[in-house]
């Protein structure tokens, strides 16, 4: 019995064939990047590569897929020995600081490119290699209680007067709720190609369409 029984009920043959077959990067290892590269492995995707450079801290355990036993270790090695164990996946995590000059290396040959950085200097290299590049690419991101799940063509890279502050409120239901309407987003893009963005609110439980 396939370990995506439940998925393959759901999803239409050919759907989950073209889950096993698209290349996505995921761009942060974080809440965000962290939690949606376990998500879409357990819903099917096979061709994954998470990229970040960050170790883990004590302080990320209660919003990030990573053990206490974890801290000190880099993001991006756990996330892939722990998707690995659990699924027999193989994800290439790559322990990496996107820049302008690596960029093309780093995101090149992917069908999509997923952005969870929390740095706006990151996120506006991100936009604009794919623009360039004609590469699908879907941005995420959160404040406060507020989340959006926003395509490139009408993402705005947010001001960089937050990058450094490490110490947020940020609470869980926020990111995986925020997972789980990207995960679908991604999912329903591969069947219709349809690029829909949305924002959630987690104080009145608000999934919207995303208006410029």
């Amino acid at each position: 019995m396939s370990i995506f029984f439940h998925e393959q009920l759901y999803r239409t043959s050919s759907l989950m064939a073209k889950l096993n077959t698209i290349s996505v990067t995921i761009c942060g290892a974080g809440a965000l990047g962290g939690n949606l590269v376990e998500n879409l492995a357990r819903t099917g995707f096979q061709q994954l590569k998470i990229i970040d450079r960050d170790r883990i801290e004590e302080r990320n355990l209660s919003t990030q897929p990573y053990y206490k036993s974890d801290v000190g270790a880099y993001k991006a090695k756990i996330i892939t020995n722990s998707l690995y164990r659990a699924l027999g996946i193989t994800v290439d995590g790559l322990i990496k600081e996107l820049t302008k000059d690596n960029v093309h290396s780093l995101l090149k040959n992917s069908d999509l490119v997923i952005d969870t950085f929390d740095n706006s200097v990151a996120r506006g290299i991100i936009k604009d290699y794919c623009l360039d590049q004609q590469i699908p690419c879907l941005h995420i991101g959160l404040s406060a209680d507020y989340s959006e799940i926003i395509w490139n063509n009408s993402y705005r890279i947010p001001s960089p007067i937050n990058d450094d502050i490490c110490d947020y409120p940020l609470a869980r239901n926020l990111v995986i709720v925020t997972i789980a309407i990207a995960s679908e987003i991604i999912i329903n893009y591969l069947a219709t190609g349809e690029q829909k963005s949305y924002t959630f609110t987690l104080g009145d439980f608000a999934v919207k369409p995303f208006n410029n």
